[in-house]
């Protein structure tokens, strides 16, 4: 599944790549993992939303309700369950990316392998959104069966949603979007990378866990 990836182009530039009007919204990151704020592209406009519908938790030892889980990605063969039902029906979006990311390698060393469209610097995958009480507006990637270019590193990736095919996504009745969510038959750029897949940050301190988790790998 998807939990990073990148969008480097601004919010005019996407306006006008997917002839949208630009709504007024917040900043976003070029690296954008789950619970962080992205660009989407609605039937309309081009907005701000949360990556992740909120998911609630509670402790298993207290009972007491925790911090939401964003829940970024959605299974194409789980959209007609409750929990993705109302979004898919109503309220389907594209997401603009540039490059989408896996976790490769053991175990407590693994890096960031970056996957893209070859020949395409931007490209859009079918997302799904709502309204929230916790976060406001969020959206969902939908993923299907990953390609055989990436399948000795995941077996699942995002639907690529062609310019040809955008307007039966988000427009479409149910059944025109779900014949959409097709293994993706362009080649695939990949990119190794040695950058560790988890980056702590600066005022982060090991715990003697992560240490021993972490193990020869060496931090950023």
């Amino acid at each position: 599944m998807c939990n990073l990836y990148r969008m480097t182009k601004s919010f005019d530039e996407v306006a006008n790549l997917f002839g949208r009007h630009s709504e007024a919204g917040s900043n976003f990151a070029a690296e954008i993992y789950p619970g962080y704020v992205g660009l989407v592209v609605t039937s309309d406009a081009v907005r701000t939303m949360t990556w992740g519908f909120p998911l609630a938790m509670k402790s298993k030892k207290t009972g007491q309700a925790l911090k939401p889980k964003p829940v970024n990605n959605a299974r194409e063969d789980k959209l007609g369950t409750a929990f993705w039902r109302d979004s898919f029906a109503k309220r389907r979006c594209v997401i603009p990316l540039t490059a989408w990311a896996e976790a490769e390698g053991e175990k407590g060393c693994m890096t960031r392998t970056w996957y893209s469209l070859a020949e395409h610097d931007l490209f859009a995958a079918a997302g799904v959104w709502r309204p929230t009480a916790e976060w406001g507006d969020a959206y969902s990637m939908v993923m299907v069966d990953g390609c055989e270019q990436m399948s000795d590193v995941h077996d699942r990736m995002p639907t690529i949603v062609h310019r040809e095919d955008r307007a039966q996504w988000t427009r479409g009745t149910w059944e025109e979007a779900l014949h959409l969510c097709q293994v993706c038959a362009d080649p695939l750029s990949i990119d190794r990378t040695p950058e560790t897949w988890f980056k702590a940050p600066k005022s982060w301190r090991l715990s003697k866990a992560a240490l021993t988790a972490q193990g020869a790998c060496r931090w950023r």
